[in-house]
């Protein structure tokens, strides 16, 4: 039903910056939530930041704030993650995710429905 396509992913020095985006096709009328998560090997798919479809409420995990901001281009159903003062740690597999309940907070794996196939950042020291 939803069909979700990351880009922007790459290599990047630590202190860059780097702005993923998220394409979103299908039927986007039924999406409440959009959010972004990360999986680095070995480790746990972990919550990076999300927004509401209508983009009034956006929601950062502790370790991006101040970092990394989510927005949303209603115009082209489009979601975007800018990346700055980038770290190592931040090297992982960004995920782009939605999901059509009505629910608060958004920031947890299993509460979206639709995934997309994932884009790679890699940070370099």
């Amino acid at each position: 039903q939803v069909q979700l396509v990351e880009s922007g992913g790459g290599l990047v020095q630590a202190g860059g910056s780097l702005r993923v985006s998220c394409a979103a096709s299908g039927r986007t009328f039924r999406l409440y939530a959009m959010g972004w998560f990360r999986q680095a090997p070995g480790k746990e798919r972990e919550f990076v930041a999300a927004i509401t479809w209508s983009g009034g409420v956006s929601y950062y995990a502790d370790s991006v704030k101040g970092r990394f901001t989510i927005s949303k281009d209603n115009t082209k159903n489009t979601v975007f993650l800018q990346m700055n003062s980038l770290k190592p740690e931040d090297t992982a597999v960004y995920y782009c995710a939605a999901g059509s309940k009505y629910y608060s907070p958004i920031i947890y794996p299993w509460q979206y429905d639709y995934w997309g196939q994932g884009t790679q950042v890699t940070v370099s020291s």
